[in-house]
Order: structure tokens, then sequence, then C-alpha cells
């Protein structure tokens, strides 16, 4: 696969820097620009914006354009069509929920962050070049412990968890050796986004930064 070798440096070094990535349902444009600066403020500087609304693709050429320090990618992409429309809005990042072959023999210029939740799934990709990975729905799936069960077989693979995971659950999961980064929601709750509470959420930005691995 093209240049997968990079896309695996620019993920890994990307969310071991980041730690911690919002995960954001954007559902009007003219908030992704504020958004994006009060997680950048609160040391959040990776972002992932869903394709679950219209507005997600033009969210992400907005923040491209006017948030300095903005790592801004795409989440729950399924299909072709939508890693193609990505990659056109300057994506610098996808993520998938799970994977196809389509799917994996489309990935190009863009790196693709592919989700697996069981150690077949991690060797499939991996043989497909994906060393870094999203480990989804991490909470249903077994949690902490599961990642931390399959570090010694599987030590190739690295993850990045999402799905159901909380501050506290967060500090567990940075203290794996196989994990780099951590994938949530907690801090873009939409009832502060509705609100405008620019404020508020860079606030749970801060407090998300300061997240220390659970001793």
């Amino acid at each position: 696969m093209p240049h997968q070798s990079n896309h695996t440096a620019f993920l890994a070094q990307s969310l071991k820097a980041a730690r911690i990535v919002p995960v954001m349902v954007i559902e009007d444009v003219k908030s992704a620009i504020p958004l994006a600066r009060a997680l950048v403020a609160g040391g959040l500087t990776m972002l992932e914006i869903t394709l679950r609304t219209p507005s997600a693709t033009d969210s992400v050429r907005a923040i491209k354009a006017e948030v300095a320090g903005a790592i801004v990618g795409v989440g729950t992409v399924l299909t072709v069509a939508q890693l193609r429309e990505s990659e056109k809005a300057g994506a610098a990042f996808a993520v998938s929920p799970g994977v196809t072959d389509r799917l994996l023999d489309a990935v190009e210029a863009m790196p693709l962050l592919p989700g697996s939740a069981t150690a077949s799934e991690a060797m499939r990709l991996l043989e497909r070049g994906f060393a870094v990975q999203k480990f989804f729905p991490a909470e249903p799936s077994g949690g902490a412990a599961y990642l931390s069960s399959i570090a010694s077989p599987l030590p190739q693979v690295q993850f990045c968890p999402t799905g159901g995971i909380t501050p506290e659950k967060a500090a567990q999961y940075l203290a794996l050796k196989n994990v780099l980064a951590v994938g949530g929601s907690w801090m873009v709750p939409q009832k502060l986004i509705a609100a405008k509470d620019w404020a508020g959420i860079e606030a749970l930005a801060r407090a998300a930064y300061a997240i220390k691995p659970a001793s």
C-alpha cells in the first residue's frame, strides 16, 4: 500500500503527542471555529470531526483555514466516497469504526486509523500494514484489561481506544504500553456546544490534557 509506512509514522507521532483526541459531532458549521479554538487553547490539538452531520466536511475546511495548531481529521468513515470527500476537504487523517477491503484498498494520500475490536481483526489490519489502530468500541469490547492482555502477543500494534471512555478510564488506558492516545467526547458535550460555552469547553479540554496515566 503506497506510503503506508509514512502514514503509520504520522499517526503514531501525532497520537503520542496528542494523548487525548476529542471526538466531535458538529451540527452547525458556525460552531466549528470557536469550538476548535477552545480545544486547542486547552491543549488538545488533534481533533476528530465525525461524518454524522451535513456540516462535517465544511467544518473541517473552516478549522483547517482558521485555527492555528489544529490537526483536524474525520471520523466514522464508512465508504470510499466518504474517504475521498474527506481528502478533498483537507482532512489530515481519517478514522473508521471498522474496516472493509474496499476501504483499505482506497487508502492513498490520507492516513487512515482503522477500527478493530478483536485480536483477529488487529492481526488482519497488521497484515495490511496498519500497525496503528482504533480500538472500538473500547469499553464494551473489554476495555483496558483487554488491551493489556494482547500487548504481549501483538507488540507491533498500537491503539487509540475510543468508545465509552471517561476521564477516569482514560487514565487507565494511557498507562498501557500499547496505547498511544485516547479518543472521547466527554470534553465536547453537546449541551455546551449548543450554549456556545467555549470557556466551559476550554476548561474541560485543560482538564483532559492534564490527565496522567494511572499508576
